[in-house]
């Protein structure tokens, strides 16, 4: 029994962090996908397995974009102008960002501790910063 509970626990830790996409150090050496003229980039990324069950929806003015999975980064294009980011737990996370034409953004998403699950938090970096931490991370979504 004590070996099938440890299996399923190794599966659900495993399940819950990016496996499957291209690392984002690989990417940026040779397919970054080019952006848009006109329009600016914001990555969103997670690093660490805390929590991995919690993966909340990211969201861009009320839009979903993606989800914070452990280990994982993804990204979207948009035209220039000010975003309302949420990502909601047992509170809701906000943020805002102002997107330049041909600018990137970056936004670490973490979990502190809360009463129930963690809590949301998400915070804008430097790009030195990000792909410090990125590097070892996969994508998570498609683009």
């Amino acid at each position: 029994m004590r070996k099938f509970v440890l299996a399923m626990l190794a599966v659900g830790v495993l399940g819950g962090c990016a496996t499957g996409g291209i690392r984002y150090a690989d990417m940026r050496a040779t397919t970054t996908p080019k952006l848009q003229s006109g329009f600016g980039r914001i990555y969103f990324y997670r690093t660490g397995a805390m929590g991995f069950a919690v993966q909340p929806d990211i969201k861009i003015n009320g839009t979903t974009v993606g989800s914070a999975v452990p280990n994982g980064f993804f990204f979207v294009d948009r035209p220039p102008g000010t975003y309302e980011i949420t990502a909601t737990t047992e509170v809701e996370e906000k943020i805002h960002i102002k997107l330049l034409p041909g600018e990137t953004q970056y936004v670490q998403f973490y979990l502190t501790l809360g009463l129930l699950v963690g809590h949301a938090n998400l915070n804008p970096v430097s790009k030195e910063k990000a792909e410090r931490e990125m590097a070892d991370l996969s994508q998570t979504g498609t683009h």
